[in-house]
This record gives C-alpha cells, sequence and structure tokens, in this order.
C-alpha cells in the first residue's frame, strides 16, 4: 500500500482529535471505525486496555500529540496487517473530495456487475425495476448530512467515475429526501438503495418517483457497518 493515502488518513484522524472538544470520545469514535477492540489497540501499542479506556472515557487527561500520533499508528498498523480495507476505503472518499462523514464509501468496481448480485451482498428488497440491470460502481451516502452540506456540483460527484452505480443513502426514515434529490440532480444513477427502512416503512410516493426517472430501487434495514463490510467482498 502506498504511503499517501495512509499518511493522509493519519493526518485527518490526529487533527480531528487534537482539535475535538472531547478527544477521547473522538479517539474511540474511530477506533469502533476501524472495528478495533480497546484490547487489539492496548496490544499494539503495548499498555494495558485499561490505559485505552482511561483515555476514551476522560479519566485520564487528554492526550498530548505524541500520544495521539502512537494511537493513530497503531490504528492503521492493524488495519494493514488486516489488509488494509478501511485505509483504501477512506482513501477513495478523500479523494473524491468528500469528508468520511458524507461519504462512508465510494467504489468503482473492475467490470459490471449484475444489479441482483450488489442487492443481495447488502440484503436489499427490490421495490422497483430500473431501466438498467448492471452497474460499475457504489457510493455509500449519509443522506442527511449530503442533503444538507452539498452543492447540486458536490452531489453531481457522488457518482464518481460513472453513473452506472448504485447510490446507498444511510440515515433514513422513509426515503422523500433522497427521492426528490434524485428529481433535481441528473443524469440518475443506475439504482437507489434506501438504507435503514423496511419496505412497509418506505414513503408512498418513492416507488412512482423511481418508476418515472428510471432507476431501480430498494430497501435494507442491515446493519450498517455489517453492509460496509459485505460491500468490500465485491469485485
Amino acid at each position: 500500500m502506498t504511503a499517501a493515502p495512509r499518511d493522509d488518513l493519519a493526518r485527518r484522524i490526529a487533527g480531528e482529535i487534537t482539535l475535538s472538544d472531547d478527544p477521547g470520545a473522538t479517539l474511540r469514535k474511530w477506533r469502533t471505525d476501524f472495528d478495533i477492540s480497546q484490547t487489539a489497540l492496548a496490544e499494539q501499542l503495548d499498555v494495558s486496555s485499561s490505559v485505552v479506556s482511561d483515555y476514551e472515557s476522560g479519566r485520564r487527561e487528554s492526550p498530548g500529540i505524541g500520544v495521539i500520533r502512537r494511537m493513530v499508528e497503531a490504528l492503521l498498523d492493524i488495519d494493514e496487517a488486516r489488509g488494509g480495507s478501511r485505509i483504501r476505503q477512506y482513501a477513495r472518499v478523500l479523494s473524491a473530495g468528500f469528508e468520511s462523514d458524507i461519504v462512508q464509501d465510494l467504489r468503482e468496481y473492475p467490470t459490471s456487475i449484475p444489479l441482483d448480485t450488489f442487492y443481495d451482498a447488502i440484503g436489499a428488497t427490490k421495490i422497483v425495476d430500473g431501466d438498467q440491470d448492471r452497474i460499475s460502481g457504489h457510493t455509500v451516502i449519509n443522506s442527511i448530512q449530503a442533503i444538507t452540506r452539498l452543492s447540486s456540483e458536490e452531489f453531481y460527484r457522488l457518482y464518481g467515475q460513472s453513473t452506472s452505480r448504485a447510490l446507498v443513502f444511510t440515515d433514513v426514515t422513509r426515503g422523500e429526501s433522497p427521492l426528490v434529490a434524485m428529481r433535481v440532480v441528473t443524469p440518475t444513477p443506475n439504482a437507489v438503495v434506501l438504507h435503514g427502512l423496511s419496505e412497509d416503512e418506505l414513503w408512498e410516493h418513492a416507488p412512482s418517483l423511481a418508476t418515472i426517472d428510471g432507476f431501480g430501487l430498494a430497501v435494507t434495514n442491515r446493519d450498517l457497518d455489517e453492509m460496509l463490510e459485505d460491500l468490500r467482498k465485491l469485485p
């Protein structure tokens, strides 16, 4: 793995922890986002797990830059030893010019795959068939953050290298906002997946809007971390 993505991510994590009003909570956020236990991090740092716990809970004085640097490097070392999936994920998002709290994953596939294969991978229920039945990539987006913070030009960049993709919107309650947003963004993706709700909870007008704009529509209430992990297994 090249040093640049890792170094960029290390600086971003360290900066966020250093500038945070609650450094311990921010450290805990990144540790859990990397799916690393306190015990595993402590072993990498050669300290007791209580030390990590004390920093995260605020029982210890806020860590200095030297401690933060060691913790960040330990997180990244563990991820690299596991294959580096988290580093690659963040590298894709950052290189596209997004913050990781807006775009949770962005990926291009080496070859297109059937849309049904994508749905199966994330446990999605198909609601509407679109005009296209294959995709060449996906973007996982926090719907609230994207709609409130992105301009129309930035929203278009969610398509990455191709509009032949699935846009997965998380933090969805009924699906009104993402589906309305799709009405004003052109061109449209091949598919939209609404994460966090069942078919019964879906906004009643969502299927008709998807049909009008010609994209496939599906819903999934799969655990978010598990869904992201399964997406990493796609070709």
